[in-house]
């Protein structure tokens, strides 16, 4: 299994590299493009092609047909509802839909993944996982796509966490998880080479809500042996703490000040980390870095007492408060 998912990284970065070209050709025959000026907060100066989504999924159906990924039951489940938000989202890159439209599109995934079978198992009651299962569903999937604020950010954060899925998955048994995993990575890396800064083409909503939707399933698939909901409950949250800080800052500062939440601005974490001086590169690094540095303490906390994991969690928790704090002050400005 191990050389199996290192063939499936390196054939899914290969097809990703072949596909992109093409798909960018695609794009703009289909007019698949981010106009300059479509919306204000946007600062490229020609038209781009809006291609990372297909790539994405091109990659991952030429990868999971030629791998037979898709047989494996326990990533059979995620097709469908992974397949509504790409379709929700592709909508939106062509025609721009109201967020409203986003949001039943990102219920409709998440309700089709429960019935698939993949969802939080924390509480006796049935419905209160079914709720906190679509809250995190709508919110990772939504923080991904926030947090999609500069060349590279999103397809960097996205292979970070499924690096960490196709390890963590392969270690709890979860073979089927760990090959998708190791699909995803392979094309956030080809991703990579053509969204990098400057980027030759954007990942738009199919390509920043789908990738966040696959985290946050893998999230709530992936199973720790040995481990006891109580005490691996924060994994997941680790693992995508960077999109789910970047969203918080965002929808704190614009509540504060009366601002639509949905409404796009210079208001990320990346924005804030330029006005502190950070070069846009560096802006970049730091939030990958603080990815995996994040990632990694989530799995050497999983190793630790469950007291003492939970305290750690909660001493990350409350440094991401004083961070939120400071880059939201007057002083800042993004």
């Amino acid at each position: 299994m191990s050389f199996l998912t290192l063939n499936v990284t390196f054939f899914s970065a290969a097809v990703a590299l072949i596909l992109s070209p093409l798909f960018f050709w695609l794009s703009r025959r289909l007019t698949l493009v981010d106009v300059p000026g479509r919306e204000p907060h946007k600062q490229h100066t020609t038209p781009m092609p809006i291609a990372g989504g297909l790539v994405l999924l091109g990659t991952l159906i030429l990868i999971g047909l030629g791998f037979r990924i898709f047989n494996l039951p326990e990533v059979k489940s995620l097709l469908i509802p992974a397949l509504i938000i790409f379709l929700f989202g592709l909508w939106d890159d062509l025609r721009g839909i109201s967020p409203l439209w986003k949001f039943i599109g990102q219920l409709l995934a998440a309700a089709a993944l429960i019935v698939s079978g993949v969802q939080v198992l924390l509480f006796a009651q049935p419905w209160l996982n079914y709720a906190v299962t679509m809250l995190w569903v709508v919110g990772i999937t939504n923080a991904y796509n926030f947090v999609d604020s500069m060349d590279g950010l999103v397809v960097g954060l996205g292979g970070l966490a499924a690096a960490f899925f196709m390890l963590v998955t392969f270690d709890s048994g979860q073979q089927g998880l760990s090959v998708f995993s190791a699909a995803v990575l392979g094309a956030c890396i080809g991703l990579f080479y053509f969204n990098a800064p400057p980027a030759k083409y954007f990942m738009g909503d199919s390509g920043s809500q789908f990738l966040g939707f696959l985290m946050a399933a893998l999230g709530i698939a992936y199973n720790p042996v040995g481990f006891e909901p109580y005490a691996s409950w924060y994994v997941p949250i680790l693992l995508m703490a960077v999109p789910i800080f970047d969203t918080t800052l965002i929808v704190f500062s614009r509540l504060r000040r009366g601002h639509p939440v949905f409404i796009g601005a210079h208001d990320h974490t990346y924005h804030r980390l330029v006005a502190l001086g950070i070069s846009p590169n560096r802006a970049v690094l730091t939030m990958q870095i603080a990815a995996l540095l994040l990632g990694t303490l989530a799995f050497i906390a999983l190793t630790l007492p469950p007291l003492i994991a939970n305290i750690i969690f909660g001493a990350i928790l409350l440094l991401g408060v004083i961070v939120i704090l400071f880059l939201d002050s007057p002083r800042i400005q993004a």
